[in-house]
Formats: structure tokens, sequence, C-alpha cells
């Protein structure tokens, strides 16, 4: 890996005191929203206005212009950028100038070093596979890189001189799909212990966030199981930073928004993985019980033998859509009918979803008599109970077997995804079910609902991620999507906002937050965090040119002031 003392210099046959100057002629030939990239060459006698003078839009073109020209072992496109304005959520559309394939952290370096040095308001965004939901990683007339062109995977199962743990070091943009499939490949098997949901996600796209799935609650999320990075900073700085080398942007960078540095690699701790997964499914009525089972497993971890690897829940409709309602709660949907159901079942039920690996020559009598010890404490509806055993690459890439391909396949996966992810106090976690799922959608809701516990000691209180200050909270995610047959698009987003705004009064937080008010985010952070965050960029982005799509920090002269004012 690269140092800042070893970065490729920027090297370029365009001074940038030409950008300083713009000719009289372009000024006359260009407009706002001009689609032009070339600069005709100035005529001698020409005269030059000083860029400080010049219309911002003329100033975008030449500086664009002037990175093109950067030597680069990628390479830099002004065409075709529409693909970089799109992204999962399909609600957000803002076209860059032009996007970057990078071929080395070098190519990611000498870019932000040159928009730095311009003289105009051109900002960077990294962006991995684009499953981000509000625009995060577009950038409005800037620079988009494509960190997917920057691919690597190193499995180290015995660690290496620096250190002893086994480890798995990615590129930022490779997917985590394919960071498994790597570490399964090792004898035997090999694995990092905390996921997401989805695979298909980048590693350096998660870590900027937290990442988290059902065994957040054991492991903490994705962020607290990584043992080094390397940085790209605002300052087009390389650094290689760890919990003891560099620590300050380590743990800044680590669910920092990208506001910090874009994350080139990482070196993530794995550990021996199962061949199989027990992968049971248990359904509730009453949400109190389901909230106390819940809890009560995600704190039985003091005993390995009697805790499972993975624990989420979800809230179940009342009706047969094979979506969110109770069929779809089985692994074969004609195992249940409603004469199964309580009849004082509400319009909304609840369920558990747990997993347990194990190995197969762990098969047998003493396995199953583990499993049913395990589930003796819970007080499911026990004719409610189904369970199939799955290889455990297939458990974790479940999303994309059940979810992405069945969508794809009815033309539904590219419908607009306006998401809503939550972080809710275990202590209002019981009002916001009253006030919400059994409120505001009693019959359709077009979407997974997920309702599930972790402890927050579990997650690195030095990281950027903004969390409820108790010890145990829940991610609640409103997984609905804009279908042709359902609610539009504006009506659910206007859901989203009351419902954000009920968390925000039961002392929740946002997860994968987007806010339009410096307000907002200095509500989301709070007075001591938000001081941190803004010492943060200052330090390590001091010109505000990272992740633009998050609306925190804009390019401009006067962000640090006003940003610096609690």
């Amino acid at each position: 890996m690269g140092h800042p003392s070893s970065c490729g210099r920027l090297v370029s046959t365009c001074s940038w005191l030409t950008i300083r100057s713009v000719l009289v002629l372009l000024l006359l030939a260009s407009h706002c929203g001009s689609e032009t990239r070339g600069v005709q060459a100035a005529a001698d006698g020409d005269k030059f206005i000083d860029a400080h003078s010049a219309p911002a839009c003329v100033l975008q073109d030449v500086a664009c212009t002037a990175l093109g020209l950067l030597k680069l072992k990628g390479y830099l496109s002004f065409h075709d950028t529409s693909a970089a304005a799109r992204d999962f959520g399909l609600i957000k559309h803002l076209p860059p100038a032009a996007v970057l394939y990078p071929n080395s952290v070098e190519d990611v370096a000498a870019l932000i070093r040159a928009v730095g040095s311009s003289s105009t308001n051109l900002t960077v965004a990294a962006k991995g596979p684009g499953h981000s939901i509000n625009g995060q990683a577009q950038a409005d007339k800037g620079i988009v890189i494509e960190m997917s062109s920057m691919r690597g995977i190193k499995v180290m199962p015995h660690g290496d001189d620096d250190c002893a743990l086994p480890f798995v070091e990615a590129s930022g943009g490779e997917l985590w799909v394919d960071v498994l499939e790597a570490t399964l490949k090792e004898a035997p098997g090999l694995a990092p212990n905390s996921w997401t949901d989805y695979l298909y996600l980048s590693v350096g796209g998660t870590l900027s966030n937290a990442g988290v799935s059902g065994q957040t609650f054991r492991h903490g999320p994705q962020i607290s199981n990584v043992l080094q990075l390397e940085v790209v900073t605002g300052k087009g700085e390389i650094v290689i930073c760890s919990p003891s080398k560099q620590s300050e942007l380590f743990y800044a960078v680590l669910g920092g928004l990208g506001q910090f540095g874009i994350i080139t690699k990482a070196r993530i701790i794995i550990e021996p993985a199962p061949e199989k997964v027990r992968w049971m499914r248990a359904m509730y009525s009453d949400f109190e019980v389901f909230k106390k089972d819940q809890e009560m497993l995600i704190s039985a971890m003091q005993d390995p033998l009697l805790t499972f690897d993975f624990i989420e829940g979800f809230v179940v409709m009342n009706n047969e859509d094979p979506t969110n309602g109770w069929k779809s709660v089985p692994f074969s949907p004609d195992q249940i009918t409603a004469s199964m159901l309580p009849p004082d079942a509400s319009s909304v039920l609840y369920l558990l979803e747990i997993t347990l690996g194990y190995n197969l020559v762990d098969v047998g009598p003493v396995l199953e008599e583990r499993v049913e010890k395990m589930l003796a404490p819970l007080n499911y509806i026990r004719s409610l109970m189904f369970s199939t055993d799955v290889s455990y690459f297939k458990f974790l890439n479940r999303i994309y077997d059940l979810v992405e391909v069945r969508s794809r396949a009815l033309k539904l996966w590219d419908a607009p995804h306006p998401w809503l992810n939550l972080f809710v106090p275990a202590s209002s976690i019981t009002t916001f079910d009253s006030l919400i799922f059994k409120e505001l959608f009693p019959v359709e809701f077009g979407g997974p609902i997920l309702v599930y516990p972790v402890n927050r000691d579990k997650w690195d209180s030095r990281a950027a991620t903004v969390v409820p200050d108790e010890e145990v909270f829940y991610l609640v995610a409103f997984l609905r999507n804009a279908l042709p047959s359902g609610p539009g698009l504006e009506s659910i987003l206007e859901d989203n906002a009351r419902i954000l705004s009920i968390c925000e009064q039961l002392r929740g937080k946002q997860y994968l937050p987007r806010y339009i008010e410096e307000a907002q985010w200095k509500q989301h952070f709070g007075a001591d965090q938000w001081q941190a965050f803004v010492q943060h960029k200052q330090m390590f982005d001091p010109q505000a040119i990272l992740a633009p799509g998050q609306n925190i920090f804009p390019r401009n002269p006067d962000w640090m002031q006003l940003s610096a004012s609690i």
C-alpha cells in the first residue's frame, strides 16, 4: 500500500495558472449548463480574465477540461455520465460533469488534489454499485469516482507480520458477496463475522455508514470489525490508518458518511465459517412478548452454546400478501393458512428470524437437542415455527435469491425505493409500535418492515456513526417500494417524514441519514458530536470537496464559519 510520501505525482500538461485565466472567446461562446468540455487555444493577444470574475459555470467547464489532461492509470470520462446520477432510491438524479474510472489509489489522490487546486466549486463523490437511496453518492456537476473499477481481494488466513489475526484485505470497490466467496475458498472456510442483509454492496460504502444485520447484536456492526484502512483524504493524501496509527482519521472515516476520506482498501477480521445454517422463523401476535424474547436473546451471550448467530425481527401484515403478509413467513407458502393464526390477532403480526450455524459432522441428535434447548425459553406461537437447513453462503445471500431475482423477473427491481432506516431506543419501541406499526400501516405496506435490537456496547463509540444513548436500541427499517399498484413516491416520502418526526421525538436517530438543513444535521449529531464532526472536516477535507450528495457541508468559503457555530 502507498503512503503520502509515495503518492504518484500530479502530472498535467495544463498549468493551474491557466485555469485561473479564462479566454474572452470562451466567455462569449459558453453559457451555464453547456455540455461543451473542449477548450480552444487562445490566439496571441487575446485578453485573459481573472477566474474570480468569470461565471462559475465557465470555470467548471475549464477545470473539467484541465482534469481531462491528468496522466492517470485509469481514465476520466466526460461522456454519458447519466449512470452516475442514478441510484437504487431513484429519488435524486444529479448528473456529474465527469466520471473517473481509477486503476490505482494514486488516480484517486491525483484527482482530489487537482480538484482542490482549481478555482471552482467542483466536488467529488465515491460511488460503488449505487445502492444509495437519496443521492448520497452523487455529485451535481462534479466528479464521481466509480470505485468498482478498483478491485482486489487478498485473504490472509494466518495474518501477517503486522497482525496475527486472520484477515481479508479488500479494495473499497469490492462487493461483499465477492469477499465472502473468496474467504470461503480457504480450508477450512473463513468469513467476516458481521454482514449486511444484502451482499451486493461495496466494502467502502458500508464502512462509510456502519453495516448492520442480524449478527450486529453479537459482533457489532461491520465498522467494529475493521483492522486497518487505506484512505484518500479530502487533501488528496493517501493514508494508512488503524486503531494505533493515524487513529483519529481511522475512526472518523468509519461511519463518517464519506466526509473525511475515500476508503480504497480495508482489512477486515475473518474467522472460521459454519458449513450449514439452521434457519428458523417463528411468529408472535403480541409485540411485548416479541420484544421481550428478542431482548432476552441478545443478552444471552455468556454461554456460546446457547446463543444464536443471527437475530432479526419483522412486522408482518395480517393478510395473505406474499411480500409482507403471513404467507411470506414460512419457507413455502403452503405451510401456513389463516386458520393457524390466533383469532384475536390484530392487524399486524411479528416474525422472529434466527439462525444457528453448524458443520456437517455436528448433524445428529446432539444438534437437535441443542436447538430445542435454545428455543425452549421463547414464547412464540408454537404451531407457527418454520425451519430449513441451507449452506452458509445461501443464507447470507438470501436477499439476492429470494428478493432480487424475483423482483427483476417481475420488472419491479427498478421501481423507486424510498427506504427509511432508523435507530429507536428500546425504551421507546413499544410506543413506536403503537403509533406506527399498528396505526400508520394497518392494512397495506408494500415492502418488508424490520425491527430488531442490538447491543450498544458492541459499537465503538470512537466511530462517527450516530446511535441512541441507550444500552439496547432497535434497527427499524421501512423498505417500501413505489410500485405501480401501490402508493406513489410522494405519498411514501410524506409517510417517511411523519415517521422520522415521531422517531426523533422518541429520541431515535436516522441511519443512512440525509437532511436538507444544517440545523437538522446538528440535531442529528448532538452538540458534542457535531463539533467533533466539523473539526474532522476542517482537518481532513478543509475545502469540503468530498461526498456532496450527503448535503452536509457545501463547498464555499463560508461553510467553515457557518458550520462551526453550534
